[in-house]
């Protein structure tokens, strides 16, 4: 009877303590009110207001940590702690949409009383439980689910669409989890960020280790972002193509095809050369490398885990000789690919020249239209180069008098601007306004032709923004 008391005190002192720390964790987690600005990028002088919720963390420095898709676009931000009905406003205190991680920071200290920071935790392991906390649909009050961590890997971020480390959970996370904690021990191991539509509770969460690369790196208050080597490789597992470079058994890697022209690497590596090791990590046939005993993942983790002006180790083999060098971190995937990523905070760059609306190529337009979307998205895969950093294209065509026959110029690559090739939509802008002949003559790359009588369309272009009830014929960029 003594033994068994023993034990139920004892029980009842670690279900006491576990109760404590639970309640000590509610009180840290965040609902998130935004009311956002949505750029509309097919008529991109327009946008519309939308509001949404969102969740997030109180964690040390009095920040909140959430995501960033939580936050793009806001125009303005409120947030209401567990347990009050008050609402606070909130600012972004630094964002990164590359990795989906935003901090937010409340002017407002008395938000902060009597709340207990949660700690940044430790990568977990496969099979490790986890409990998501957070503000999703079906109810206004916070919600905590339960599960386990299925696997860890690189998955395509869908914020950014750029590819990091992920972790997928089978716990359940719908609209409005996210920016959320999944905790481990009482400590954040995860931001809530997406899940798999029609799936069977998969949910993928920012690993902590992304959260503290981020935050490291807004200790200058500057995001300078997660680097990309700038570099096109392919895969060695097919017998053939080893063959072809003389491979043993023992060697595995990645075959270097490209080096963009703007790479760190340009004069580090070359088109042929085997990428073996990063950092001293062997680099396998498929890409991928060993993070943790048995487990793999893409060889970008090791360059993720660098902060922007470090250096990085490579081993290569070089017409069979095992050389190592370095290269320093510099360039984002938008200094080197010739279609930026998704992009947020910003309205869309554009002008309107007699009626005839001209943008840069994005993703975010390309999201937004099926027009001409087989061609168009041949650009999204490809590098910028000296020649050539940006597309530009004919977005639509006003109607009006001056514009007859030429309503069917829509999603309309431009390559040459009176004989003439342009490396930017800047570069397009200015050869437009200097211009100094009667007639503008556009081309695409098949040799189509669009003609602008220059004086005809400067002479009309008033009437056709008031028709059109347009404020402004250019970007705020244009006319700054």
């Amino acid at each position: 009877m003594r033994i068994f008391l023993l034990v139920l005190i004892v029980s009842c002192q670690v279900f006491a303590q576990g109760l404590i720390h639970e309640d000590i964790t509610k009180q840290a987690i965040v609902k998130i009110y935004t009311v956002s600005k949505v750029p509309n990028y097919q008529e991109p002088w327009n946008s519309t207001m939308q509001r949404s919720t969102g969740s997030g963390t109180i964690i040390t420095g009095n920040r909140i940590l959430t995501n960033a898709h939580v936050v793009a676009n806001q125009t303005f931000l409120e947030v209401q702690r567990y347990g009050e009905r008050k609402r606070y406003i909130a600012k972004v205190l630094s964002v990164s949409h590359q990795a989906d991680l935003a901090l937010l920071s409340v002017e407002d200290s008395r938000f902060f009383e009597g709340v207990k920071p949660v700690e940044l935790g430790e990568l977990p392991q496969v099979e490790q439980q986890i409990v998501v906390y957070g503000y999703p649909m079906g109810g206004d009050t916070l919600s905590a689910t339960i599960g386990v961590v299925s696997r860890i890997e690189h998955q395509v971020y869908a914020h950014s669409g750029e590819s990091f480390l992920a972790i997928q959970v089978d716990a359940a996370v719908n609209p409005g989890n996210s920016g959320g904690p999944a905790l481990s021990d009482g400590k954040i191991v995860g931001v809530v960020m997406q899940v798999i539509s029609k799936s069977q509770n998969i949910g993928y969460l920012v690993p902590v280790s992304m959260v503290r690369h981020f935050i490291e790196d807004m200790e200058d208050g500057h995001y300078d972002g997660f680097a990309d080597l700038g570099v096109i490789t392919q895969n060695l597992e097919n017998p053939s193509l080893r063959r072809y470079y003389h491979l043993d058994e023992n060697v595995t890697g990645k075959l270097v095809d490209t080096i963009v022209y703007n790479s760190t690497l340009k004069n580090v590596i070359r088109p042929g050369d085997i990428l073996t090791a990063v950092d001293d990590h062997q680099i396998e046939d498929d890409g991928t490398v060993a993070f943790r005993d048995d487990e793999y993942t893409s060889f970008h983790y090791f360059i993720d885990q660098h902060q922007m002006g470090d250096r990085v180790k490579l081993d290569i083999l070089r017409d069979q000789k095992k050389l190592q060098v370095e290269a320093i971190l510099k360039q984002t995937a938008d200094d080197i690919l010739l279609v930026d990523t998704i992009q947020y905070d910003t309205m869309p760059r554009y002008f309107i020249y007699g009626g005839y609306v001209f943008s840069p190529l994005s993703r975010n337009l390309l999201l937004s239209t099926n027009v001409n979307r087989v061609q168009l998205n041949c650009y999204a895969t490809q590098w910028a180069t000296e020649k050539k950093k940006e597309v530009v294209v004919l977005l639509k065509v006003l109607a009006s008098d001056i514009s007859r026959g030429n309503y069917g110029f829509a999603m309309w690559p431009i390559e040459k601007i009176n004989g003439e090739t342009f490396d930017s939509f800047q570069t397009f802008y200015e050869k437009m306004q200097s211009f100094k002949g009667q007639y503008i003559v556009l081309e695409d790359e098949e040799g189509a032709k669009l003609v602008i009588d220059k004086q005809e369309a400067l002479d009309k272009q008033n009437e056709i923004l008031q028709k059109y009830n347009i404020e402004f014929g250019r970007s705020v960029d244009l006319r700054q």
